[in-house]
């Protein structure tokens, strides 16, 4: 009799484990965050590292952004990977007006309407960072956030909160003109 038991007892241990390990053949979820889980955040699904962006932080010739909210002009300086490469050649083709909207009390956020390509890093924000968040959407910091994020630029004589707020007219829904600088 107790060998008729441990037969099957261990049969389903066998089975346990074995459906425990995954295998390699077997495709597994990838990670996701929403904005609502990391406070805006890039999910690492489609994390890029093109080799050609360790200088990422660096900034690149002709590196300077136009921005226009509400008839204000201001710039920005942007770093060198592709992602602005790809935005540069994108507004070369003309300006991108974004609708944006306040989230989590510590940027505005609107979509691009297009994608470009992710570098995403662990990046700690301050007022003023320029981030692409999942390959389409333009966020602009006015106040700090640590995530995996590809970093764009930073706009030019930006420090504080207040700063940053003020060129963007204050909180609440706005549109943003982005365009080669002259």
């Amino acid at each position: 009799m107790k060998r008729i038991l441990l037969f099957p007892l261990l049969f389903f241990a066998g089975m346990t484990l074995f459906a425990c390990n995954p295998s390699d053949d077997a495709p597994s979820a990838p990670e996701t965050n929403t904005p609502e889980q990391s406070g805006n955040a890039g999910d690492s699904e489609t994390n890029e590292h093109p080799e050609n962006d360790e200088n990422e932080d660096t900034p690149m010739e002709n590196n300077t952004l136009k921005l226009t909210v509400n008839g204000r002009s201001f710039t920005a300086t942007l770093v060198k990977n592709s992602s602005t490469e790809a935005l540069m050649k994108q507004l070369a083709q003309g300006s991108v007006d974004i609708r944006m909207n306040d989230y989590g009390d510590m940027e505005k956020v609107g979509s691009l309407g297009f994608s470009l390509p992710r570098n995403d890093r662990q990046t700690t924000t301050a007022p003023g960072d320029l981030i692409l968040y999942q390959g389409n959407s333009f966020v602009i910091y006015y106040d700090t956030n640590s995530w995996n994020f590809t970093r764009l630029g930073k706009v030019d004589g930006v420090s504080s909160r207040n700063e940053m707020l003020d060129l963007l007219g204050g909180k609440g829904e706005v549109i943003v003109t982005l365009s080669l600088a002259e």
